[in-house]
């Protein structure tokens, strides 16, 4: 198995916050993340398909296919964008957490991949801090 991955970045703003709770539980979870007034990242998304190589094309799968899919599924749709209020569907009801934006990114890529090829996504959040997810078990 070889794997491949293409990176892209994106810039955002997103507050932590859960509606259900009160402001001071919000404050006491997430601190400055709560604030109303938002606050913004530079995000990089790390996107990595596993899979054998293509003895007729020599490739797992055509990275210039992927670094295509996604600027269009994940760069165009969260690029400057709150992720609370005005991001892409697939993030909607979500509070956009690092964990929450991979799953979502996952789960909306998944649909435009073959089964089984996407192995990880990975996002940072900035160069300290960054989620990885690989699918369910």
């Amino acid at each position: 198995m070889i794997e491949i991955t293409r990176r892209e970045e994106f810039c955002a703003a997103h507050r932590l916050f859960n509606p259900a709770w009160s402001a001071e539980r919000n404050e006491a979870l997430y601190g400055l993340c709560a604030n109303p007034h938002y606050h913004g990242h530079n995000y990089a998304v790390e996107v990595t398909l596993r899979g054998p190589v293509d003895p007729e094309t020599g490739m797992v799968f055509d990275l210039a296919q992927l670094k295509g899919l996604m600027r269009r599924q994940v760069v165009e749709p969260l690029d400057h964008r709150n992720l609370n209020e005005d991001a892409a569907p697939y993030l909607k009801g979500r509070i956009p957490t690092a964990e929450n934006i991979a799953l979502a990114i996952w789960e909306h890529l998944a649909e435009h991949l073959p089964p089984g090829l996407l192995h990880r996504v990975r996002l940072f959040e900035n160069e300290r801090n960054f989620v990885d997810y690989l699918g369910e078990g």
